[in-house]
Order: structure tokens, then sequence, then C-alpha cells
């Protein structure tokens, strides 16, 4: 298996701005406070990162939106689904964005805000079954989510949902008078997801389902790169055979503190996929401190499930990782692999494999 931490032979690493390799002990030669320049570049990336909300913002707030349901005829389903189109005319990569168990359409917005500012359309999803309406209203809110996220019913009906998602962008693609037509790049399409929503994009992008595929047309290969955020380590059956017919590029986020109450994931079972994954370039990146509920921005499910604190930087290194493994961006891989300086935190990590 390929060596991690920014390609094969290198060790993993902890993200850094320029120059953190070479930092002076505190004080430095005669002085009794830190490094002039080591502060200065502590500040540089604070403020870069403080900036990063309100220029993603700037930039995604003159991007259109427009929601709409999709119907699949063969379900006799209803998807909803809310479009952020970019500013950039014509033909644009399209990533598909699923929320997690109780979220909505509503939810990831500061993904696909960003996305769609960095000239990316972005199509979220609603899941009926596994959506808001399964916890609101309902005096008993636990008991709720975790039947809707252990019928096996729903997960089918998910990835069912993620297949004709697919499907459905490349026809509105070239149907007049649609939002996405002239819009859609069917060539460089990728799904992005958190936690239930990553789950899908994993089984979507090749890990196997046990008992078999159901008859579902698995691995989705229109789909050339995926986001995990809180990625799900693989049930009933051994990580590496789960994973074995994995190529696709991901690029998984988790945090120090990710622990998942339903299905009682912790923080290391999270990077399991990233560890296993050879046959495709992966990204590994933990934040110091994050929670499960901090990459949901589910504003309706109350403060915990939309805390903005990491936020920007979950949305900037998701962009350099499409610009890099979907647009094909040597500079943004480079970046990728060089520990993506000054859009993390000092404690946070990343790790790469296959680069």
């Amino acid at each position: 298996m390929p060596a991690r931490g920014g390609g094969a032979g290198r060790p993993r690493q902890r993200a850094s701005a320029p120059g953190d390799a070479c930092r002076r002990p505190a004080g430095g030669p005669g002085r009794g406070g830190p490094d002039p320049a080591v502060t200065a570049q502590r500040v540089l990336r604070r403020g870069l990162l403080l900036a990063l909300p309100a220029l993603l913002a700037a930039r995604s707030g003159r991007a259109a939106a427009v929601r709409s349901a999709w119907h699949d005829a063969t379900r006799d389903r209803d998807l909803p689904v809310l479009i952020r189109l970019p500013e950039t005319p014509g033909p644009r990569p399209l990533v598909l964005l699923s929320h997690g168990l109780g979220g909505s359409r509503e939810g990831l917005a500061y993904l696909g805000r960003a996305l769609a500012g960095a000239g990316f359309v972005a199509v979220h999803l609603q899941h009926p079954g596994t959506d808001a309406a399964v916890w609101q209203g309902v005096p008993e809110r636990a008991p709720a989510l975790a039947a809707a996220a252990l019928d096996v019913a729903n997960a089918v009906a998910r990835l069912q949902d993620g297949i004709f998602a697919v499907e459905e962008v490349v026809r509105r693609g070239d149907l007049p008078g649609d939002p996405l037509e002239g819009r859609v790049d069917a060539g460089r399409l990728a799904a992005a997801g958190h936690s239930y929503g990553a789950w899908l994009v994993q089984h979507l992008l090749g890990q196997r389902l046990p008992g078999g595929d159901r008859g579902l047309r698995l691995p989705e290969r229109r789909l050339k790169a995926g986001i995990l955020l809180s990625p799900s380590p693989p049930r009933g059956l051994p990580p590496r055979l789960a994973f074995a017919r994995v190529t696709t590029p991901m690029l998984h986020v988790t945090g120090t503190a990710d622990h998942g109450w339903v299905e009682g994931a912790t923080p290391a079972d999270r990077e399991v996929p990233f560890r296993v994954i050879s046959g495709a370039p992966q990204v590994l990146v933990v934040l110091e401190g994050a929670r499960h509920a901090a990459f949901a921005d589910e504003q309706a499910a109350g403060p915990r499930w939309s805390d903005p604190t990491y936020h920007a930087r979950v949305a900037a290194v998701s962009v350099l990782f499409l610009r890099a493994m979907l647009a094909g961006e040597a500079a943004a891989r480079a970046r990728l692999a060089a520990g993506a300086p000054a859009l993390l935190e000092p404690d946070d990590r990343l790790e790469t494999s296959g680069f």
C-alpha cells in the first residue's frame, strides 16, 4: 500500500504554513519572546482563515440558486433539489451534494456556495425517508432517526437517488428551457456528501454492499471524483474487500471528535476508507476538534448542526481537491501534495496517497 503523507515514501504531515519546518526555538538567540517571523506567519494564516468565509460568500453570492423537484417515473418518487449555477457561462463541472441523516437540500450550503463561486455547478439532493421530515414534529427525535437510518429500504432508495441524479443532470444538460441546459460538462461529474451522504458517495464510487449490489448499476463510472465528509467504515465486509474496486479519487474529511451515535463510528473508523483504498489518489484531512455535526450546515436542526467554525476550511480544501482531480489543475494537485499550506490550522492533519 502506498505510504501516506504527500505521496509514496513521505511521512504524514500536519498542515503548515510555508517556513514552519524552519522555525527557530521560542525566543530565538538572545530574545525573550517568540520569533517575529513565526508570529507573522501565524497571523497571516489566521487572517487568511478568518477571511475565507467572507471571500467565499462574496464570490458565491452572485451564483443563481434554483429550487425544484425531479420526478423519477420508474420509482414514482420526487426528489427535491437545489441548483447553484456559477457566473461562468457554458458547460461546467458539476457536483452532486447529498445531506446526512435528517437533513435537506438546504444543508451543506457553505460547500455548495463555495463550489458555485469557484465555477462548479452544485446540485443539492434531498432524500425522502432519511430527510428532515423524519424528525420534524416528532416528540422523540433519536428513535425516529435511528429507525430511518437502519431501514434497508431507505439505503437502497438513496443509492437509487444517486444513480437517478447522475442520469438526470446529463439529460437536463441537453433539455431546452431547463436551468441546467448547456451548463453540464458530462465528462466532469463528482459527488459529495456528509455522513449518510458520504456513505452514498462511497458506494456510488465502488464500495461493495454486503450481499451484492442488489441489481443496481454500481460503480457509477460517470462520477470522476468524490468528497466524503465524515466517511463511514464498511459493515459486513473486510475493509480491503469492501473498497477493492474503488478507482476514483476521493477527499476524506473528518475530525478528531467525529463520533457517530447511530452506527457507533469512532474518529479512527472514519479514516479506514482512506487507509485501505489503493486504486486512485486519495486525500485525508483531519480537523482538530471537529465533531460530527461540524460539517452539516443544517440551519433548521439548531446551532450545533450549523456551527460555521470549520466550514471555510472544508470548503477551501474541497475546491482545491476538485480543481486538482476534476479540472486537472497541476498547481492545485501540487498544493495538495504539499499539505494545502495556509488553508488549514497548524493542528489539523493532511495526508495523501497515490500522488
